[in-house]
């Protein structure tokens, strides 16, 4: 496991425990209790009571590799990959709202079986659409390769009725790694979040 694979997902999760760790990195709980020891050998993160979190050293280390690791991704092909994946985030955007909002003013409070299973039906629909293009960007750039893996295990909690697997924000649920991936997508191309949200693409 790299340096980049680990520390990437601790700047994103912000403080992370064995289990937030495990599941993106597809490792046993153990290994991942071995990756942050060692990380917090070397310097790279803090423990902070139970979990983690990086350290400066961290941050420095990281920002070089993801900057080593953008050089050598091809630039074009991303920035097509990118706009059908910001065509894509819109309509998870819709869904995600539908599934935690009935309508502007109405939460969801999950007790419609039949308007949950519309909605539930739409995401599946979606991640049938979107697989093959998250797997065409691992092909772009190899540390985004587990992301369809993240995404497949989360769809497949959901199709057991494991609904908290659609955001629930402490999973590896869909949206979570949707973000997390949307994150990466745009640090790897050379952007900020900031000029994604005025550019109406930030999730």
């Amino acid at each position: 496991m790299s340096d980049l694979d680990l520390l990437r997902i601790v700047e994103l999760k912000g403080r992370v425990r064995r289990d937030d760790v495990a599941t993106p990195l597809g490792v046993s709980t153990e290994e991942a209790d071995a990756l942050l020891a060692e990380a917090v050998s070397r310097g790279l993160c803090d423990p902070v009571g139970p979990a983690y979190r990086l350290s400066a050293a961290g941050r420095e280390h990281l920002a070089a590799l993801l900057d080593a690791d953008r050089s050598g991704v091809d630039g074009a092909a991303l920035a097509a990959a990118y706009d059908e994946f910001c065509e894509v985030n819109a309509d998870l955007k819709v869904i995600v709202t539908a599934w935690q909002m009935k309508d502007a003013t109405t939460p969801n409070d999950h007790t419609d079986a039949a308007y949950d299973a519309s909605v539930l039906e739409r995401l599946a629909e979606l991640h049938v659409r979107v697989l093959p293009l998250v797997e065409r960007l691992g092909g772009l750039a190899p540390r985004l390769a587990r992301y369809a893996a993240r995404l497949q295990h989360a769809q497949d909690q959901i199709a057991t009725g494991a609904t908290m697997w659609v955001a629930r924000p402490i999973l590896d649920s869909y949206h979570t790694v949707w973000f997390e991936l949307h994150e990466d997508l745009i640090q790897l191309s050379g952007r900020t979040r900031l000029e994604e949200a005025v550019a109406g693409r930030a999730h």
